[in-house]
This record gives C-alpha cells, sequence and structure tokens, in this order.
C-alpha cells in the first residue's frame, strides 16, 4: 500500500466530493479518483459509493477512515516535534476564530504583536466552523465555549457579553417585534436560544452569519438584535436598549495541540493573547459604566 494514498481518503471523507478534494490537495480530480481506485485495489474493497453527486464511505471505508485519520494526526505531530526543535520564533501561524474576533478584536491589536515578533506570517481563519487543530488546519483555535472532549491544551480567555440593541436614530420606527438574527445553522447557539425565547409572536426579519451585517440591519431600523457588546457598543448607529449589564455571557477559550504548544511562534502567539484579552477584558465583558460589578 502506498500511504500518501491515506492522505486522498481522508481528504475526500471530510469534502465528499472529487473536485473539492483536488482543490484541497492542489491537484486535478483524475489524480484523486486514480490514488483512491489504487488503494481500493490494494486493499481489495471498496471504501466509497457515489450517492447523488457525493461520495459516501462504505462500512469498511468509514473504520478505515478513523485509522487513517489517526495517521494524518501523527504525521502532523511529527512535523510539529521537527519545528520545535529548531527553536525558532519565524514562519507561519494559523489563528482561527469568529469573523467578529477576527475582524473586530484581534486585527486592530496585531500591529501590537507584530512589533515584538514581526518574523512571524499570521494567517487568520475567519470561521464559525471548528477547524481541527489536530490536523493543523489551525495552530491556535479561539472558541465560544469550552469543548466537552478532545487532546487541547485549554486556557480560558475572557468573558464575552451579548446585549439588546436597537437603532439610535430616533426617526426609525423599529417595531419592538421585529429582529435581525444569525442564521438557522447557529439556532442552537446560546445568544439564539435567548433570543428566540423574548422573540414571542414577533418575526425574524433578517438572517446571516456576518455579525457586521447584522450591525449595519439594526442600525438601518431592520430590527432589534442580540449582539456582542465590544462591537455593538462602538457603534455610533447603535443604542443598547437592555441596561448596562450583559443579558448573556460566552467563555472565550483557546485551544492549542500539545505538539504545537513547544513551537515558538505558537508560545509567543500563545502569551500574547492571555496578555491582550486580559487588559480588555472589561469591554468584552460588556457592562457600562458604574453598573459593572466591584466598579
Amino acid at each position: 500500500m502506498n500511504w500518501d494514498d491515506l492522505r486522498f481518503l481522508v481528504t475526500l471523507g471530510r469534502e465528499g466530493t472529487l473536485a473539492a478534494t483536488a482543490r484541497q490537495l492542489g491537484v486535478d480530480q483524475t489524480t484523486v479518483a486514480r490514488r483512491l481506485r489504487a488503494l481500493e485495489q490494494s486493499l481489495g474493497t471498496p471504501l466509497f459509493e457515489r450517492d447523488e453527486g457525493l461520495w459516501r464511505p462504505t462500512a469498511v471505508g468509514n473504520r478505515v477512515l478513523e485509522r487513517a485519520g489517526r495517521i494524518e494526526e501523527d504525521v502532523a505531530g511529527i512535523g510539529r516535534l521537527a519545528e520545535a526543535g529548531a527553536g525558532k520564533v519565524g514562519g507561519v501561524l494559523r489563528v482561527t476564530a469568529v469573523s467578529a474576533l477576527i475582524a473586530d478584536w484581534l486585527v486592530p491589536r496585531l500591529a501590537d504583536f507584530y512589533a515584538r515578533h514581526g518574523e512571524v506570517r499570521v494567517d487568520l481563519v475567519a470561521s464559525n466552523d471548528n477547524l481541527n487543530v489536530a490536523r493543523r488546519e489551525a495552530d491556535i483555535a479561539i472558541r465560544l465555549a469550552r469543548p466537552a472532549s478532545g487532546d487541547f491544551l485549554m486556557r480560558k480567555l475572557a468573558d464575552m457579553g451579548f446585549a439588546l440593541y436597537g437603532a439610535a436614530r430616533g426617526d426609525l420606527a423599529v417595531s419592538a417585534g421585529d429582529w435581525v438574527a444569525y442564521g438557522e445553522d447557529l439556532d442552537h447557539t446560546p445568544e439564539m436560544r435567548r433570543l428566540q425565547a423574548m422573540l414571542g409572536s414577533g418575526r425574524i426579519r433578517l438572517r446571516t452569519n456576518d455579525v457586521r451585517a447584522l450591525l449595519q440591519a439594526v442600525a438601518d431600523g431592520i430590527g432589534h438584535g442580540l449582539l456582542p457588546c465590544f462591537v455593538a457598543d462602538r457603534h455610533p448607529g447603535l443604542v443598547r436598549l437592555s441596561g448596562s449589564a450583559p443579558i448573556l455571557s460566552r467563555e472565550l477559550w483557546m485551544l492549542i495541540h500539545p505538539d504545537a504548544r513547544p513551537l515558538a511562534r505558537v508560545a509567543v502567539m500563545a502569551d500574547w493573547l492571555v496578555e491582550r484579552f486580559a487588559a480588555d477584558a472589561d469591554g468584552l465583558q460588556g457592562w457600562l459604566g458604574a453598573g459593572r460589578p466591584n466598579a
């Protein structure tokens, strides 16, 4: 068996189509199909079936994918061990977080990081998906909850508050029952469950997973929104409607694979993130003025 064929197997298992797999691996679709056939022939059994344009693993394929995924993680770990031995701070560092944190918190502060570590190139991945740290899809992940499982080094960074906002312009007549919200794929989140509890007989007029679009929609009078305080409190077109205390809070956690922590560039970014989140804790929590506990 050609061990390199396993790369094609696990990528097809994640992507589901030849086209997406080819894009991920930087090859053409014919190469993906050929490598898959070679692996199936060497193992003597089909690993995938075509189903309405998607490639779905067979029962054997699922078991092979599970083992192959662990091999992929081990190979990535070997690379991290070698890099850690080199001890150099430079290189490419991938950080993933939700778009609001990337655009409105991390990017405005990165100049400070570059002033200290200009030899590092930072790749920011704004995504609501849980990118796999073990497979090196990201070196550091900032997530809005502590994972229930996984082999990670985890550290709580801060609490992020949410509050109810409306348009600041008094000439915009906004019905109390009109709302804007994240897409339905995020209905499971605490903030969207809270919004559903407040919705009553109201209606959601707009859905989008782009926080900046939600901010503008609220400012333009399309509806009220339950938004992260650290972004919404600075928006000139918004006014907080729910008082000085946040309606709810979510924990921000930093996740790092144990093999990646010894990398110099990961270590300096992790330390910098802890420092910066601590410095900005009050703004992220979302308490206003004298309403803050122990103020």
